[in-house]
């Protein structure tokens, strides 16, 4: 280990697809050598293939303004010029989850923000801070593909980034019941405030299978190893409402939750601030230094004030205090691009490069 890995950012034209690559620009570890996207996109240079669609704050990285972008189904191009993909495609889910197998059976690693593969038994579920365990099924998974270096992590769903980090370090307190309700920005969706004009002064409440994820996908992160499949917690009971707000990024939860053996405030504020996990230990490129920021003041966290903490990898906090039916609420937020999408992924692919998943 020492020398960068060359990468393909796959469904590099979507909203995520940009966010990798404006993060991937000058990355320690990683090249970014092929983009693939869908047929229609494929033979074009980048620029043209995203031109009058590009939708992040920076401009499209030079590097990548004239590389021809390959078609995604092209597996054998994107072997010759990358040694594991990123994977944020806008397809359906059977289609994505046969694609991020063959990508592994023909030996490249996938590092994947899709959901498609997020509740296979023997696929990763990752949130580095919380359950880097859980790449030793790795192992499990290359059997049951054949392959020796080909597999498949994913990053978890982008709302649950708001409360799970928070919640795990008040696992040992024996949480029972967590209630919670999310506020997703846009930009969850994919859309800015130009290409969705109905959701200006508008709060949609509902979005399509997001509370599933949200109550299934953390008892997975929780769950533990066992005759070589990931057997998810079955404990703590969650139940979630997701609503789509006005929001550019951003999402935000308010949480109630109850316990076996409650916690006093100081307590759970002291586990907030000292919680940490092996991307901080080994200093990786993408990770906060801080990992929860607690604000005492009444009215935070806020998504424009406070989304962008530790270059939005952190996770911020407030409003602690007793409930008059369960023990505790609290507000989190997380940037639902950054951490909850592409940087959480950039972040997973960085841990499974320094334990030498990726060579």
């Amino acid at each position: 280990m020492g020398s960068k890995l060359n990468c393909c950012v796959v469904g590099a034209t979507g909203m995520v697809g940009q966010r990798f690559l404006t993060l991937l620009e000058n990355h320690p570890f990683f090249n970014v050598t092929a983009l693939a996207a869908s047929s229609r996109s494929a033979g074009q240079k980048y620029s043209e293939a995203v031109s009058g669609r590009w939708k992040m704050a920076a401009q499209i990285p030079e590097k990548v303004r004239d590389m021809i972008i390959t078609d995604a189904a092209d597996i054998d191009a994107i072997k010759a010029k990358a040694d594991f993909v990123f994977c944020a495609v806008d397809m359906p889910k059977d289609q994505i989850k046969a694609l991020e197998e063959a990508y592994a059976k023909a030996e490249i690693p996938v590092i994947s923000n899709n959901s498609a593969n997020r509740m296979v038994e023997d696929v990763p579920m990752v949130i580095p801070e919380i359950n880097p365990g859980h790449l030793d099924i790795i192992k499990e998974q290359k059997k049951r593909l054949g392959t020796t270096k080909g597999f498949i992590a994913v990053k978890p769903n982008c709302s649950i980034q708001s409360y799970v980090p928070v919640l795990t370090p008040l696992m040992k307190y024996g949480i029972t019941k967590v209630v919670v309700t999310t506020y997703q920005a846009i930009s969850g969706a994919g859309k800015t405030f130009e290409t969705w004009p109905e959701m200006i002064d508008n709060v949609i409440p509902y979005i399509g299978g997001e509370e599933e994820k949200s109550e299934k996908e953390p008892l997975k992160i929780w769950g533990t190893i066992e005759d070589g499949k990931i057997v998810p917690s079955s404990s703590p009971i969650i139940t979630t409402q997701c609503i789509r707000v006005p929001v550019s990024d951003g999402h935000t939860a308010a949480v109630f939750v109850s316990f076996e053996s409650k916690p006093s405030i100081e307590e759970i504020l002291d586990e907030w601030k000292n919680f940490k996990g092996l991307p901080q230990e080994y200093k990786l490129p993408s990770a906060p230094e801080q990992f929860i920021t607690y604000h005492y003041e009444d009215n935070r966290p806020q998504t424009k004030l406070d989304r962008d903490a530790e270059k939005g990898m952190g996770i911020s906090v407030g409003r602690l205090r007793p409930d008059t039916m369960f023990d505790y609420k609290f507000v989190g937020l997380s940037h639902n691009t950054l951490r909850g999408a592409a940087g959480g992924a950039v972040l997973i692919a960085e841990l499974l490069y320094k334990l030498g998943y990726l060579y």
